[in-house]
């Protein structure tokens, strides 16, 4: 295996973290049925994907990476101001919106820059891809 797999890899596991990591902290707010199982259905896609991940991490003989604590603490605060100032269903999908749109952009950037990694860590990348944009466009009607 080369660097650019296992920096893919990383990346990949890092992003799933922060999407589960957001949905957790949105979901038991979601007043609608069916955008909390949207949640709920994306949240066990993040989770086998990231037992995913760590496997072939594992096997790789590497630990994976967290998600930047900095990172992490302006995503929760963002959340927190904009849901003390209105808690809805609306904002919770704008702001699963706004991680949604930004995992993507981060990971076709990772894809770009990590070239040589091989085809089943950028086929996870792909898939990390296609689980967020999928999660935005169902949950556009709560915008």
């Amino acid at each position: 295996m080369n660097d650019d797999t296992v920096k893919l890899l990383r990346e990949c596991g890092s992003g799933v973290k922060m999407g589960i990591t957001a949905i957790d902290d949105v979901i038991d707010k979601v007043d609608s049925r069916e955008f909390y199982q949207l949640l709920k259905d994306s949240r066990n896609e993040h989770d086998k994907l990231e037992n995913e991940i760590q496997v072939l991490l594992d096997h790789l003989g590497d630990e994976g990476k967290e998600p930047h604590p900095i990172a992490q603490s302006m995503a929760r605060m963002k959340s927190g101001a904009m849901l003390s100032m209105e808690e809805s269903d609306q904002k919770i999908a704008d702001l699963i919106t706004d991680g949604c749109n930004n995992g993507v952009k981060c990971l076709h950037r990772y894809l770009n820059e990590y070239k040589t990694a091989d085809e089943q860590s950028r086929q996870i990348a792909r898939r990390l891809v296609n689980i967020e944009e999928r999660l935005s466009v169902d949950i556009r009607s709560y915008l």
